[in-house]
């Protein structure tokens, strides 16, 4: 039989530990991060000294704030992520040659680097004025009819809106739309509105940031209004 590794602690002892502790005094000096994770009761019981008290506040405290940096760096992550794919989509824009290859970028990009299930986007208008993209075209009175409010807004907003609503923007997808965010386009005056929809009445809440979606707008309200009638 080969002499046991020894690197393998799965047979180590709890005399062997002792033994190591006791051989080896400045262990805990040399590894003082191995002390917030230790528990130590007091000999009398429930009774705990003031210093433990203290040692065991401060280890929860460590715990917390070690929840919340994660958090934090998770947070910073997600908005890197979207911070690339915003740059591309807006660099991908830019480099459109009419409004159709805008759009076309604009849609590319939603159904296959943001994962946006629905998108529609709106521009007010006569469609024979227009030229021809996936973008939707309706006469400005017809979307105050449907959607005064959304209009009405100045900056993006993300929740609930009512069925009606719904209904025009998304059409025959609108029933299976639990939530939605939209962006008003405007050059001086509003042009037209960006809308996303998801399944989940929780995905875009009310308290939701909408910053990036107002970046995507921006960019919009520059590149589009050149195609539009004045």
């Amino acid at each position: 039989m080969s002499e046991q590794d020894p690197l393998d602690i799965s047979e180590l002892t709890d005399e062997q530990v002792a033994n190591y502790l006791r051989n080896n005094p400045s262990f805990f000096v040399d590894h003082p991060s191995l002390l917030a994770d230790i528990s130590l009761p007091h000999e009398s019981g429930n009774a705990i000294s003031l210093v433990e008290r203290q040692v065991s506040v401060l280890r929860e405290r460590n715990m917390d704030m070690r929840h919340r940096l994660s958090k934090l760096l998770d947070n910073a992550r997600v908005n890197d992520k979207l911070y690339e794919k915003t740059k591309r989509l807006t660099l991908a824009m830019i480099e459109g040659q009419d409004l159709g290859d805008i759009v076309d970028a604009l849609r590319y990009s939603f159904d296959n680097e943001f994962k946006i299930p629905y998108t529609t986007l709106l521009l007010y208008g006569d469609a024979g004025e227009i030229p021809a993209s996936e973008a939707r075209v309706v006469q400005l009175n017809e979307a105050r009819e449907h959607i005064g409010n959304l209009i009405k807004s100045n900056k993006a907003s993300s929740g609930v809106i009512r069925p009606e609503e719904q209904q025009f923007l998304f059409g025959d997808n609108s029933d299976k739309i639990g939530s939605v965010a939209t962006a008003p386009l405007i050059h001086g005056n509003a042009f037209g509105l960006l809308a996303i929809g998801h399944e989940d009445p929780q995905y875009y809440r009310s308290s939701m940031g909408t910053l990036f979606l107002s970046y995507i707008a921006e960019a919009l309200n520059r590149l589009l209004p050149q195609y539009l009638p004045r």
